[in-house]
């Protein structure tokens, strides 16, 4: 008997066939025909064949199916795997009753044959289940490779899902982290911009306030002349007229040296706690009864390094505005409080360093984007006309620039406006300032040199030391001044800063180098000499325009303090001998 029972057993047939000789006969013709099998006398190798889809087929008899049993059949061909469809070849007796073979016919794929049968159709069933148990077994192999494809791609496209998740959320917070340095730059250009404008106009109103300035000289000087020399009641009414009106052109000038930042402040170590609390019957005067006035004051401030008198102008100045912005009445606050670190809208205007904010916050009409963009600009005002010049929050700009800090608008229409002052912080100890006037002294015979390159300042100006009684010669540049110089023949040099070729600074260093003890005034429509490299005091600094009073008061102590100096000198050179 031809029977391998090490043959794998999905290569084998089951051959189930109980009667008599019939599984021997049936093995000899597939042996003969090289198809391996296994004899299963009881069904149950082809019930559990079934279960696990092994085996090549089944040869089953007639009998057999009924020793098996229906259910039990039915039973394992339905937990086949997914891929299987078992062949079956069932040899059924001629003419005889075929229930079991309509039952199995139903369930599976089957082939009859009736026997008795002729051997080659049995060899060519077996061979026929054999190539269909193969095409299925290829077709699970296919499935097996695709259901390891699926789960891949499944792997992969969680995977892909969450690394997707991953980018988007890491481009989404690119994107936030580059929108928002975008805004940043943007803020940061607008500032740079809106700080360059303001240098711009600063540097523009500075210029037209000096020549603002050389012409009100000209004209104060004028008018105090013809004033001295006339009791004509019906001249010198309008002389005064004509004074006052210049006086104030004199202070509309000042305000634009404030605001370029020109003007000559005297900082010192100030309280700006005690500044408030002392404005406290100022204020209340000025805005009157329908505006309550709140403090909020830090208990431990930091002191200011700021011109207190300038300060507490810029303050009365912002109260009047608020004033103004609430006319049904309103609440004015006024704020203080320390800061340590120097906000990042403020980088571009401010030097890493500590500083004073003072606040001052009104409930009023607040401001449109398009006027709080123009606010700091001069001139710029939205008071009727007549009501005010526009210079007021200029002035509160250039000073707190020159001051070594910056002012800052925060506003909205309706909600009212809140301006920062933000001054540097001083460590040093502020001391009492004792103001010392100038008293006028008699005159002394004296002769004084002049040196102004504006025709009309210079000759207003000797006019002006002749009335007074002093000699005076007059130059129109520096380098014509050092070829009179003389300190045998000059008490005394007044000299204008601002000229074209040698400037007034210039010409002093080289008249002292001549002779040190000669005293030199500056004249100077800037009031601030900081930009040609010195700091005055108050005893050598002439601001244009300036009254002939104050002309005859600075030279007086200008000569005095020759004469002083000169003593010493003398008393000192026999020790020196």
């Amino acid at each position: 008997m031809h029977h391998k029972t090490d043959q794998a057993a999905e290569d084998a047939f089951l051959v189930i066939a109980p009667s008599g000789r019939d599984a021997i006969v049936i093995g000899q013709l597939l042996g003969s025909a090289a198809l391996e099998y296994r004899v299963d006398s009881d069904g149950e190798k082809l019930l559990d064949a079934l279960v696990k889809g092994e085996a090549a087929g089944a040869i089953v008899t007639d009998e057999a199916l009924a020793r098996i049993g229906a259910a039990r059949l039915r039973e394992a061909i339905e937990n086949q795997p997914p891929w299987s469809d078992f062949p079956f070849v069932l040899l059924s007796r001629r003419g005889e009753a075929r229930q079991g073979s309509r039952s199995i016919e139903e369930l599976v794929n089957v082939t009859i044959l009736e026997r008795p049968l002729h051997p080659a159709s049995l060899i060519s069933a077996a061979r026929a289940a054999l190539r269909g148990r193969l095409r299925q077994r290829i077709a699970a192999t296919h499935l097996a490779d695709l259901e390891q494809a699926r789960a891949e791609l499944r792997e992969l496209a969680d995977t892909l899902e969450t690394k997707v998740s991953d980018r988007t959320r890491d481009l989404a917070a690119a994107n936030d982290r580059l929108t928002a340095e975008i805004a940043e730059r943007e803020r940061a250009e607008a500032r740079l911009l809106q700080a360059q404008k303001m240098e711009a106009i600063g540097q523009l109103t500075g210029g037209v306030a000096h020549d603002f300035n050389n012409l009100l000289t000209a004209v104060v000087g004028s008018l105090d002349l013809l004033l001295r020399r006339t009791d004509d009641e019906t001249v010198s009414r309008p002389a005064r007229n004509a004074l006052q009106a210049a006086e104030r052109g004199a202070q509309l000038t000042a305000q634009l040296l404030a605001f370029s930042r020109r003007q000559r402040l005297s900082p010192t170590p100030v309280q700006p706690n005690d500044i408030v609390s002392g404005m406290g019957d100022l204020l209340a005067r000025s805005i009157g009864p329908h505006v309550r006035v709140e403090t909020r004051l830090d208990p431990n401030l930091w002191q200011a390094l700021a011109d207190p008198t300038q300060l507490e102008l810029m303050l009365l100045n912002l109260a009047i505005n608020a004033r103004d912005a609430m006319p049904g009445g309103g609440r004015l606050t006024i704020a203080t409080r320390n800061i340590d670190t120097v906000p990042a809208q403020l980088a571009s205007e401010l030097n890493p360093a500590q500083y004073v904010a003072i606040a001052v916050t009104d409930t009023g009409s607040g401001m449109s984007p398009g006027v709080l963009a123009r606010a700091f600009e001069p001139f710029f005002t939205t008071k009727e006309q007549g009501k005010g010049t526009g210079l007021g929050l200029a002035q509160l700009y250039g000073f707190a620039k020159q001051s070594g800090g910056t002012a800052r608008i925060e506003s909205s229409e309706g909600e009212g406006t809140t301006v920062t002052i933000y001054l540097p912080r001083t460590q040093q100890e502020g001391s009492a300032a004792q103001a010392a006037g100038l008293a006028p002294r008699a005159a002394e015979r004296a002769r004084i040199l002049l040196v102004d390159d504006d025709d009309d300042v210079r000759l207003i100006a000797a006019a002006l030391i002749e009335e007074i009684g002093y000699e005076v010669v007059a130059a129109e540049s520096g380098e014509a001044a050092l070829k009179a110089v003389d300190p045998a023949n000059f008490s005394l040099v007044i000299t204008d800063v601002a000229m074209p070729g040698m400037h007034g600074v210039e010409l002093a260093r080289q008249v002292r180098a001549l002779a040190p003890t000669l005293p030199i005034v500056f004249a100077s429509g800037y009031a601030d000499l900081q930009t040609f490299g010195v700091d005055l005091s108050e005893e050598t600094l002439l601001k244009k325009p300036y009254r002939l009073s104050e002309l005859a008061a600075l030279i007086a102590d200008a000569l005095a303090e020759r004469k002083e100096l000169s003593n010493v000198i003398e008393f000192r050179r026999p020790e020196s001998a």
